[in-house]
């Protein structure tokens, strides 16, 4: 088989070391075929960035040209940083599409066989960004993160006033709004009358009046308030962490503000999903032939598992998270955005499938 990279290393990562197999033209006693003749060194060096470095130094004087490198956890990020500034040709690659011979795996096995494979281009690398996406992507995925952190925080909240009698929930349809957030309030510094807690509603929350006075009414006590109190300074700090990724993402995405805004444009999506779609994608849709290529990335689109005809599963793939939640909401969004093709469409598709004639499906 013809060698795109005569010399080529493949590093297998973990989170203390990485075992590192140069593969190079020259005369290897193990092969028993002159013409096969390669020579394959294999080391292992710390993950420290000292070291790692070394590993660059070492890699350069062996004039190694490609470097390939599984995508364990965050474990490659070091290696990869450090390395592709040294000029290589780095590939990182999916760990489901370079498993070895069941019942050969050891770290010395997988870093020869990722030089093998990458000597012969048998590989395909993984999208890895350039720097100023790397920086948007760290921001949006912890203001994504962050906010899920919130949501479980109201999820407490509603927990600890559920076995305090107080059945807010049931009424106000978000625990986080001004009407909800100052009868919590009162109620946490000792206020108890159901009906002066019903007063402190604001806007259409008035017209629950009633129904207020009755959730109100339970058995909370001093405890409580202390556990209200801390889960409403923990949602507030969340609110201004939120506040000052949000002031930064305006500042790191001006280079990439013109294309934000371009896909504002489309129904469903919002400010804060389009810093997300720009952060996953890099703005640049080079890498993805077609739509579907996308789709197939953000593990939107239905899996292909057939065998003899049979269709076994199309479940989708595990893709990139972010972006798949993303496009979630939006898709959502768009489904109940009024005067829209997409709106219309949605309904068409749930017409169908609300049917039982399987063959209109």
């Amino acid at each position: 088989m013809e060698e795109l990279h005569p010399r080529c290393a493949g590093i297998d990562i973990g989170k203390r070391t990485a075992t590192v197999c140069v593969r190079i033209p020259g005369p290897n006693p193990a092969s028993r075929r002159a013409k096969e003749r390669v020579s394959e060194t294999v080391t292992t060096w710390s993950s420290m960035s000292r070291q790692v470095l070394a590993l660059r130094e070492h890699l350069l004087v062996q004039k190694v040209t490609c470097v390939v490198m599984e995508a364990t956890s965050d474990y490659w990020k070091p290696f990869f940083y450090l390395l592709e500034d040294a000029g290589f040709e780095m590939m990182l690659v999916n760990a489901r599409h370079v498993k070895n011979v069941p019942g050969r795996k050891s770290d010395v096995n997988d870093a020869t066989w990722l030089a093998q494979l990458g000597a012969h281009g048998l590989v395909r690398s993984s999208l890895v960004p350039p720097p100023a996406i790397r920086e948007l992507r760290d921001l949006t995925r912890t203001r994504t993160q962050i906010g899920r952190d919130q949501t479980r925080e109201f999820q407490r909240l509603e927990k600890l006033l559920e076995g305090a009698g107080i059945k807010l929930s049931a009424v106000a349809s978000n625990l986080g709004g001004v009407s909800s957030r100052k009868m919590l309030t009162a109620l946490a510094d000792g206020e108890r009358n159901p009906y002066i807690l019903a007063d402190l509603a604001h806007f259409t929350m008035k017209a629950k009046r009633p129904a207020l006075v009755e959730a109100m009414t339970g058995r909370f006590t001093e405890h409580h308030g202390f556990l209200v109190k801390a889960h409403l300074a923990m949602i507030d700090q969340q609110d201004r962490i939120i506040a000052d990724l949000t002031e930064r993402i305006e500042v790191v995405i001006e280079p990439f503000r013109s294309f934000r805004d371009l896909i504002c444009s489309i129904p469903g999506i919002s400010t804060k999903v389009a810093d997300v779609i720009t952060a996953e994608t890099g703005a640049d849709m080079t890498p993805f032939p077609t739509s579907k290529h996308l789709a197939s990335w953000a593990g939107v689109c239905p899996g292909n598992n057939e065998s003899a005809g049979v269709i076994k599963s199309t479940k989708t793939r595990a893709g990139n998270a972010y972006l798949e939640g993303a496009l979630g909401i939006a898709a959502m969004s768009a489904a109940h955005t009024k005067n829209t093709y997409l709106a219309a469409k949605h309904r068409r598709i749930m017409s169908r499938r609300a049917t039982t004639d399987p063959s209109s499906r």
